[in-house]
Parts: structure tokens; sequence; C-alpha cells
């Protein structure tokens, strides 16, 4: 059972594999209402750490501990249903198993894409298929979700919109949400701790703290290039297809890319 205050934690984690090292003395927690991003580069042992995490794999030393009853809401990095698969959204979220067709649809609607109820898997953008399984995830009612590269496939605005249903979703729920993600500088401003991972834990802490972090530089610094790692507010957000929806009152002085900082 976890330490109270914390949904899952891993101390010490170190997995091998053929004589390599994949992970080496991780530590990491995850707290209700906190989101949590793993980042680092190819091959730093981040979809490892989440498989032993979630149980999918056995650490060589180090230990895991849950908190009791907890359920797990996962979100593969991608989902590809084979083009002749006959199935609608609703008989895939059905799958899930413990759901009225009401809850599907509701879920759905709290996702902002009611509309997918009866729509054909093979006919979703990448955008929408995020959502449906983000909604298959919900339906669980996980106490923890758990997102591998969640905007994989996604343009910015459509990364920015799904981060922000992240964040919102976090705020209602108060579950716990890691996160693996490349999208720096986007994950910068929509996570409460950043955890940077090369096999070892390179840094951790607040997202202003670890962007400055010489480690984090020396992984990312060619990627951060032109980046800006603030926190911002748009008057505006982006929906599933991309089309523009203004918000009614604006604050704040206004900069060239349309945004509103405070």
């Amino acid at each position: 059972m976890a330490e109270a205050g914390f949904l899952i934690r891993a101390e010490g984690v170190t997995v091998e594999r053929d004589g390599v090292r994949l992970l080496d003395g991780v530590d990491l927690a995850v707290a209700p209402g906190r989101i949590v991003t793993l980042v680092g580069p190819n091959g730093a042992g981040k979809t490892t750490l989440v498989r032993v995490l979630l149980g999918l794999m056995k650490a060589d030393a180090g230990r895991v501990e849950r908190r009791e009853g907890l359920t797990v809401g996962y979100v593969p990095q991608r989902f590809q249903p084979p083009p002749s698969l006959p199935m609608d959204v609703d008989a895939f979220l059905r799958l899930a198993g413990g759901s009225a067709e009401g809850q599907r649809r509701a879920v759905l609607e709290r996702l902002g894409a009611g509309y997918l109820h009866r729509r054909p898997l093979r006919a979703l953008s990448g955008g929408e298929m995020q959502r449906v399984l983000l909604a298959r995830a919900l339906l669980r009612k996980p106490g923890l979700l758990v997102l591998d590269e969640p905007a994989q496939g996604l343009d910015v605005h459509g990364q920015q919109e799904l981060y922000a249903l992240v964040a919102r979703l976090r705020d209602e729920t108060g579950c716990g949400v890691l996160m693996i993600s490349h999208d720096l500088h986007l994950v910068m401003a929509a996570t409460d701790e950043v955890v940077c991972l090369e096999r070892h834990v390179c840094c951790v802490g607040k997202p202003e703290d670890v962007s400055q972090h010489p480690e984090y530089m020396r992984l990312f610094g060619t990627e951060l290039e032109g980046l800006a790692l603030y926190p911002h507010q748009h008057d505006h957000h982006h929906d599933l297809h991309g089309n523009v929806v203004r918000h009614a009152q604006p604050h704040g002085p206004r900069c060239e890319d349309g945004c509103n900082h405070d």
C-alpha cells in the first residue's frame, strides 16, 4: 500500500534486460490531484517505467507501492483500428465493460465528443481517437490516469486542447495524472511536476525550475531553441477540427500570437 498522500510510488526501481540497464534506481511518486509528466529522449526508459508502475513488467530491484484499491485508467501511445473493423465508438467503449449506454454517452459529452457516439472507429481523426481512448479510460472512474504520449500525431492546437482537457478532468475529479510526453514547450505549461529521465532521474521539480536545470538543458537544449516555456492564457481555443472558438471576455495584454498574459 502506498504511503498516505500518494496514489503510486516507485523507489529505487532498476530494470535490466540482456545485460543492458533500462532503468537505474528511479524514484517517482504521483499524488491525488497532481499532474506529473515524464520527459526524456528516446530510449530513456519512460515507457519501461510506466510498464513497471502498472505491473506489466517486473523490476529487478526497488519497489512499487500502490494505494489499496487504486483504479488506473490507461491511454496508450497509439491505437490504430484495422480499416475493415466494423465497429463504432459505442461498441468500442462497451468493450471496457461495466457501463450502460447512458454512461458511455455522458462521458463522451463530457469530453466534447458526444457526436462521435455512433461514428465508425475507422472514420475518426487523430484528435477524435484520443478523446475516445480517454473516454474509455474514464469509464473506469480512475484514481490515476496514465497517458503515454497522448498528443502524438496532433497539431499544436490539438495538443493545447488535449492538455487543457486533461487539466480540467484533474480539477473535476481530483485524480492523479501521469503523462509521458515529448511536447516540451506545451507540457511545461500543463503540468505540476516534471521528471526528466535518462534511465535515471536527471532532475525533478516544478516546470519553471526543471526548464533551467543543466541536465534538462543538456538533454533538450537544441529542441528548446526558440520555445517559450511559460504558462499563458488564450482568448480562444480550438475544437477537435481545429476551428477557432473565441472566449467572451479576454483579459490581460495581448501579444503577437493573439494570446493574453496575466
